[in-house]
């Protein structure tokens, strides 16, 4: 059954009573968000390899970079505004717009005659997934219940690889039409059904809580966080818990003098200690070296043998079956290990995979005419492997973790930060990553591997864990105490601890 909740916004909002029926429409969201950026990069890595687009366009190395990476130019321009848009319209109406640019930069792209224009599609095609998925991460963050918020976020990224098989699925297809500019224009335009699935359901999920509670509309917050929680019930203790967590964290917030503005995420050291922290997943997660395989599959199979277009578009169909088991396994694995394991056992894999790859791809160099088939396809596995060892945790954290480490004041902009690195990083990486593996070759495995190492470190030494903790109850782990006087929600839910009359009267009267 639904029921009409005070949003706060132009956007109506009818929510089911239900809190599974609420969580799987949260999930569908964040499902349908993540196909739109798992269905570009592999269409453009499918696009890459076929012949009918890099001769329609006349492309050399510099354009093929050029269009590949223009995405991240949008994506760059986006998080300037995303946060503060996400922070004064609303949590929805921001995930709303951003949809709907995306749609526009979806239909330039499809009927770009030009590498101007197709560039310029891409631009606001990433202007407005940039400002959907950060509204959207911390959408999720604040309306998902704690126990389920590892999954219902982490699906944010997870769908990546249902929009990458989507996309593999349709470029292996059109291919079969190499005369034809619609083997590149059909799968661009296929592009925009997840943007208009997600227009569709937000109708039927409510606003944010904390949203809700900072805009002074208490009332819908209790309902919400009830929904979310327990059924409707707002008389429920773990409901009560978390409402009183809200109120009584963003009522310090207020006190502590903190503010919405953008340069919140600069003005005290416990900020800066959460925004280095929260950010580096972007910067981290890209240095990784998951984009030669998510752009530039082609070439990669190249350096290990495989050079036949066909073969490589079915590689990237099978690729993404893998990665997204490999996603869904590593997902419960952070939600039962914790985030900072599981971060670092995905990053020593990697670092194990990227020199076992460069090897093997020297070897395949220096003497390609006899190279064994048991080399070739060894290379292969190992690329294969590496891939689904980035999806283990990289995958689901890039948008989970941030928006946890975030308090409220700087959350929306704080991840809007995070979101700028991943993309400044992206478009160095994309267009230099051609370049590199023509003229270095397998050397450019080493060069990444050596940089993971770094990174492993800087997980371990520096990572807080947040698992099982709401995002009020994280304040303690920068700020020394939990600035509500209730006892932490988890121990509510499984009875180790109760609400004092008192507080229950206070809420509910």
């Amino acid at each position: 059954m639904l029921q009409k909740v005070e949003s706060g916004t132009w956007l109506p909002s009818w929510v089911p009573e239900s809190t599974k029926l609420l969580s799987v429409l949260l999930i569908f969201c964040s499902a349908v968000q993540s196909s739109t950026n798992g269905y570009d990069g592999s269409m453009m890595n499918g696009l890459n390899i076929l012949p009918g687009y890099a001769d329609y366009f006349n492309l050399d190395d510099a354009t093929t970079g050029l269009n590949t990476a223009s995405v991240f130019i949008g994506g760059c321009l986006a998080p300037i505004v995303s946060g503060i848009i996400s922070d004064r319209l609303g949590r929805r109406p921001a995930i709303f717009w951003g949809s709907a640019l995306t749609l526009v930069g979806i239909l330039f792209q499809t009927a770009a005659q030009n590498v101007g224009m197709f560039v310029l599609g891409r631009i606001i095609l990433g202007f407005g997934v940039g400002l959907s998925g950060i509204a959207a991460g911390v959408y999720l963050s604040e309306t998902f219940n704690s126990r389920w918020r590892a999954w219902g976020v982490g699906t944010l990224n997870n769908f990546y690889y249902v929009g990458a098989l989507i996309a593999a699925g349709i470029t292996l297809g059109t291919a079969q039409w190499p005369t034809s500019t619609w083997s590149w224009r059909a799968p661009s335009f296929m592009q925009c059904i997840f943007s208009v699935l997600c227009i569709i359901i937000l109708p039927f999920i409510p606003e944010s809580p904390r949203w809700l509670v900072h805009e002074g509309h208490l009332e819908a917050a209790r309902l919400v966080v009830a929904q979310a929680n327990s059924n409707g019930d707002m008389t429920d203790p773990v409901a009560v818990a978390v409402f009183k967590e809200i109120v009584d964290t963003l009522e310090w917030e207020k006190n502590a003098g903190q503010t919405m503005s953008p340069m919140e995420i600069f003005r005290t050291p416990v900020a800066r200690k959460r925004l280095l922290i929260g950010m580096s997943v972007g910067p981290f997660s890209c240095i990784a070296g998951n984009i030669i395989a998510s752009y530039y599959l082609g070439p990669e199979l190249n350096t290990a043998g495989i050079t036949d277009t066909n073969d490589q578009l079915k590689a990237n169909v099978v690729l993404n079956v893998w990665c997204l088991f490999c996603a869904v396994v590593g997902t419960q694995l952070i939600a039962q290990w914790g985030r900072k394991p599981s971060a670092m056992l995905s990053q020593a894999l990697l670092i194990l995979c990227l020199f076992v790859i460069g090897g093997l791809s020297k070897m395949y160099a220096d003497d390609p005419d006899n190279a064994s088939s048991s080399l070739v396809y060894g290379d292969v596995a190992v690329m294969f492997l590496f891939q689904g060892f980035y999806s283990i945790a990289w995958t689901p954290l890039l948008f989970l973790y941030p928006p946890e480490i975030m308090n409220y004041s700087i959350r929306a902009n704080g991840v809007a930060f995070s979101q700028f690195m991943l993309n400044a990083f992206a478009i160095v990486f994309v267009f230099i990553m051609p370049i590199g593996l023509n003229n270095i070759g397998w050397k450019m495995y080493m060069v990444n591997g050596s940089w993971d190492i770094v990174i492993l470190f800087l997980i371990w030494f520096f990572w807080v864990e947040t698992k099982g903790k709401t995002l009020e109850e994280i304040d303690a782990l920068f700020e020394g105490e939990k600035h509500s006087q209730v006892p932490d929600v988890e121990q509510v839910r499984v009875g180790n601890a109760t609400l004092d009359e008192g507080t229950l009267k206070g809420i509910l009267a």
